[in-house]
């Protein structure tokens, strides 16, 4: 068992019968489970116990799942390797030594040492995308709106989805099949036909022919020589099975990544001002009057990490700058998604490497946050466009994981399933 992958190990039976009957799942340790501790893999929530079921939890039980464990994550969310942790880092066991990817990396990990038979994370920026991409499995971004988020500690709300992890494009297609649906506790998620001839597992055929791939040139650019290679062995397989390639450009994707931290930070900052101590998690012991208590709490409990996106977010939101920064990162956000939506009018879905780069090794970038942040170049404009994504294993660079990111239209996850397939 890789080290780390689990923060809490306490399981949770479903029912005896359903389509997940003997199946076991890892739950990312940021989605509410009823009576078992839920921490954000921070000391501010270290002792928490929620006294509900996130959605998606109640619908595994349901479906009759066993819940073997909360994995290990970035605190909050809020990182690219797993090694914001307050509970420790989590070693890839796809590639000992090295990250596994974050900020769900405890998932994808359970999922590749075989700990789990299937899992699930959350994706605010690529949080399930990368850690599938350098654990060498298989995670899928679902369409903003899709899955309830009710029952998910909120990072980003405006970004992040809960998505599943397998194996097999098949085995994370069927996950989603029990979690997906509209909920009357999350007003974001969209009541949508039911598809009652084809599931979502049932589109895992690897037809892909006929089948038109835009490939962005942008997200080629600074990429791994090896990433890049892998990636065009993929695409050549997919062309073998008569699908067909061709250039597109997103040039809005230069901004995205500035977009998205002052976005996703602004929103940080705004939904972390509820831990103060007083009504759950970390009480720092401090003499004096509120403003010193509640002050010494967030000293205690955040990590570095966290601290320094909440004093972004902070400042971005401040008076005077919020024009500056928050509008027109928004404004950003509309254009890449203008831009995604005229790529997908030429193409049936688009293709890039998943990460520009293969895992880093453990502590490499944790110095450097700005290399951390430039790394989710390629995913976190999806989360900006609100639109489904799935990354498959394309292979391997010098025996490190590389993983494809296939990109779709709005609610077109059965699409991406049915291309993914073709590979894994």
């Amino acid at each position: 068992m890789s080290e780390n992958i689990y923060i809490t190990e306490e399981r949770i039976e479903g029912t005896d019968d359903g389509p997940l009957s003997g199946t076991t799942v890892a739950v990312k340790d940021n989605i509410s489970t009823e009576g078992v501790r839920t921490t954000c893999g921070s000391k501010m929530l270290a002792e928490y116990v929620p006294p509900y079921d996130a959605t998606v939890v109640e619908r595994l039980k349901e479906a009759g799942a066993t819940i073997v464990g909360k994995a290990n994550m970035d605190e909050f969310g809020m990182g690219t390797t797993n090694e914001t942790s307050y509970f420790g880092s989590v070693d890839n066991p796809a590639a000992p030594g090295r990250v596994p990817g974050g900020s769900s990396g405890g998932s994808a990990a359970a999922v590749a040492a075989g700990e789990a038979d299937v899992a699930l994370g959350s994706d605010t920026g690529g949080s399930v995308r990368c850690p599938a991409a350098f654990c060498g499995v298989v995670g899928i971004k679902p369409t903003y709106g899709l899955v309830s988020r009710y029952g998910l500690v909120a990072y980003a709300n405006s970004l992040e989805q809960i998505g599943p992890f397998g194996e097999t494009v098949e085995d994370a297609a069927q996950l989603l099949d029990v979690i997906a649906g509209d909920d009357e506790r999350d007003a974001t998620t969209r009541e949508l036909p039911l598809d009652e001839d084809e599931t979502y597992a049932d589109a895992a055929t690897g037809d892909v022919d006929g089948l038109q791939i835009g490939v962005p040139t942008e997200l080629l650019e600074g990429a791994d020589e090896g990433v890049v290679e892998t990636f065009w062995d993929a695409i050549a397989e997919l062309e073998d099975r008569g699908a067909e390639y061709h250039e597109v450009s997103l040039p809005s994707v230069e901004h995205a990544v500035e977009a998205y931290y002052v976005i996703a930070m602004s929103e940080a900052s705004s939904n972390l001002a509820r831990f103060d101590g007083v009504r759950y998690g970390h009480s720092a012991d401090a003499e004096g009057n509120w403003n010193e208590t509640f002050a010494r709490t967030r000293e205690e409990g955040f990590g570095d990490e966290v601290k320094r996106r909440i004093l972004l977010g902070t400042y971005a939101l401040s008076a005077g700058y919020h024009d500056k920064y928050y509008k027109k990162a928004q404004d950003a956000r509309a254009w890449v998604k203008q831009d995604f939506d005229e790529a997908l009018s030429e193409a049936d879905v688009l293709a890039s490497p998943t990460m520009p780069v293969p895992p880093f090794e453990l502590g490499e970038s944790l110095d450097d946050p700005l290399q951390m942040y430039l790394a989710d170049a390629n995913t976190v404009p999806v989360n900006l466009a609100d639109l489904p994504a799935i990354s498959v294993p394309a292979g391997e660079t010098d025996g490190l994981p590389v993983g494809l990111q296939l990109v779709g239209p709005a609610f077109g996850e059965r699409r991406l399933i049915r291309t993914a397939s073709a590979l894994a």
